[in-house]
Order: C-alpha cells, then structure tokens, then sequence
C-alpha cells in the first residue's frame, strides 16, 4: 500500500485574517486530482499497521471560481449520527457549478467506531479519534487517521467544522463553539458562521496557552494548531438522527459557504443565540460503578449543587458529585456505566457578550 504524501505545493494557508483561495486549477488531495466545476467521490486509505486496515470516504465538490477551502469533518465518533446523515445530504446535494473555492466532506472519519456502534471510541484500539490529533504514521489505527485527516483535510483547509452530536447515554443541547484567543485565527469570522448556524448556545472557546491546545487534542483544537478559524458544531443527543437536527446541520453549512463567499446566495439571517458562554468547566467521575445523576437534560446550575452520585456494584454510594461553578449544563452523560475520568457534566460559563 502506498502511503499519502502531502504535497506542499497543494497545501493552502492563511495570510494574516484573509482566507486562502483554491483556484481554478484542479484540486489536489489524497493523491486525487479534482478539475473545477467537479465533484469526486473517494477513499483515504488508511494503511494496515499493526492493527489493520481502514479508509475515511470523503467527497470534495470543487467551483469553478477561485475561494475558500471549507472543510466539515462528520463521524470523528461512529455514534454521533446527525452529523454523518448532513453530511451525506450535502455531498449529494452541492452542486460544484453554483459555488467557488472547494468543500471538502469527510463523510466518516471513524469507520470502525461507525461500524461497530461504538460510542467514543474506535473499538480495534479503544483510542478516542478526538484525542489523539495530530496522529502518528506509525501508531495505532486511530493515531493513523488522525494523522490522514490532519495532513490531508485539515492542512487543505481555509476553514474548519468539525461537526459532531450527542451519542449513546449522552445528553445535550445544540450549540456551536468558535475559538478565539491569541492563540486561534480569525475569530470575528468564526463567530460569523457560528452564529449563521441559529443555535440557542454560542460558547467562545479562548485558546490562550499552548497546553490548551495540545492537551488531549481534538481535531477542533488541531485546526487552531494549523491557523484554521474552526468551529465546533454539536446538535442532538442519546445518538438520534432526528430529521430536524440533520436539516439544521445542513442550513448552516450552506448559510457557512455563502458567509464565506462561496455561494451567491445571500446569508440568510439566523435567530441570535439565546445564551452566550465564555468556555466551559467539566465534572469528571473519579470512581467507576453506577451513575444516577439527579436531572439529566440541559439546565441551569448552582455552584455547589448536587448533579448526581455513583453507586459501587453493591449499591454502596462511593462518589457525590457537585456543580464548581454557577452556569449551565450544556451536556453530560445519563449513565447509568460510569468510569474513572468520565466527564458526568460539562457547565457552559455565562458570558455578559463578545
């Protein structure tokens, strides 16, 4: 098997706030070769390893005008359904003649974790595919894509989604993350198209060190690495594929090519987010055993409150869990499987604006 050589000249990067333009030549990526005016259909493969052979299907529509590199990314966890069932529609339904620069679909970026249902993780190495960014050539299944996506997508890119939903036993209520801070890129325009999206939550991110970024890195944290103004998206939960939630996705990735210029279509105007948050704190489980959280849905909550315990296999109460913060719980696990490290509860701060 060959591997995937990046070619550099086919790499797009950003100047100051401006975004990168593809042309009107032929799109390079993952040794696929897509003229103007085109759409493709292909795998990335990716290599057998110690511990065997996958691929990412991906689909690239590319313009017939010069433009951005828009890159939405669905199916980094195989549960989250709302996102893969929007991105299917999308590829299917963008036509490469009505739109300049070039979107690029990851349609599933974890097959194994897809094809096996698996929550989280990719069940051949039990790895997080959203913790493990940049990857590594030579390292596990899940370090073999990342490192493909982040090579081959997000490098290509002039704007990154990384679109993601609630999966089994999770709850959440929709909302869209820009990053901001010294550290990301073009925020004005990442609150742009996250505000196209019309979601009730916006949650700035401020990438302020980088140990935030590299931290467990996720693929959102990835495209700041790489000086992407990225976006996280998130609609849905308890892994559904609610019509609604698939077509929200939808209206605001093509709301997203007409902010960025790629459509002739106006913006359409999007409701303004009910609640504005200034990042986010997390309640993480430090035994495993039973979780019986006290209300499991979006709310708000006290600092001090009483979100929910874990119960040990005799029944026996061995942890209390309680609200650090006053702020509102964005999403969170319904249990009832709990293990150590489990983030049970994750609290949006409240934000006065941006």
């Amino acid at each position: 098997m060959i591997l995937l050589r990046l070619t550099l000249a086919a790499v797009l990067v950003l100047t100051g706030p401006a975004l990168a333009a593809a042309g009107t030549e032929p799109f390079a990526i993952a040794d696929q070769h897509i003229a103007p005016g085109t759409r493709a259909d292909f795998r990335i493969i990716v290599p057998a390893g110690r511990d065997g052979e996958t691929f990412i299907p991906l689909t690239v529509i590319h313009g017939n005008a010069p433009g951005p590199v828009l890159a939405m990314v669905a199916g980094v966890h195989g549960f989250e359904f709302a996102p893969i069932l929007a991105a299917e529609r999308l590829a299917g339904g963008v036509d490469p003649a009505r739109i300049k620069g070039t979107l690029v679909i990851v349609r599933i970026a974890n097959i194994p974790g897809f094809e096996g249902r698996s929550p989280n993780v990719n069940p051949v190495d039990r790895k997080n595919l959203n913790r493990v960014f940049p990857g590594s050539s030579d390292g596990t299944q899940t370090q073999r894509i990342a490192d493909l996506i982040a090579r081959e997508v997000v490098a290509r890119s002039s704007f990154l989604m990384d679109v993601h939903s609630g999966d089994g036993a999770e709850f959440l209520d929709a909302f869209v993350g820009a990053y901001g801070g010294p550290l990301a890129t073009d925020f004005p325009l990442a609150l742009r198209v996250a505000q196209g999206f019309g979601f009730p939550n916006i949650v700035r991110y401020s990438m302020d060190t980088q140990e935030q970024i590299d931290r467990g890195r996720s693929l959102n944290r990835q495209g700041v690495a790489m000086g992407k103004p990225t976006i996280l998206v998130e609609i849905g939960q308890n892994g559904s594929r609610e019509g609604a939630h698939v077509a929200a996705i939808v209206a605001g990735v093509e709301n997203a090519l007409s902010i960025l210029g790629m459509a002739e279509a106006p913006p359409r105007e999007a409701a303004s987010p009910a609640r504005l948050f200034e990042g986010t704190t997390s309640v993480s489980a430090s035994q495993a055993g039973i979780y019986h959280p006290v209300d499991p849905r979006p709310r708000a909550v006290s600092k001090g409150e009483l979100l929910g315990s874990i119960r040990d296999y005799t029944g026996r109460d061995v942890e209390r869990l309680h609200s650090p913060v006053d702020g509102y719980a964005l999403y969170g696990i319904t249990g009832p499987p709990v293990e150590p490290g489990d983030d049970v509860v994750t609290i949006a701060v409240p934000a006065a604006g941006f």
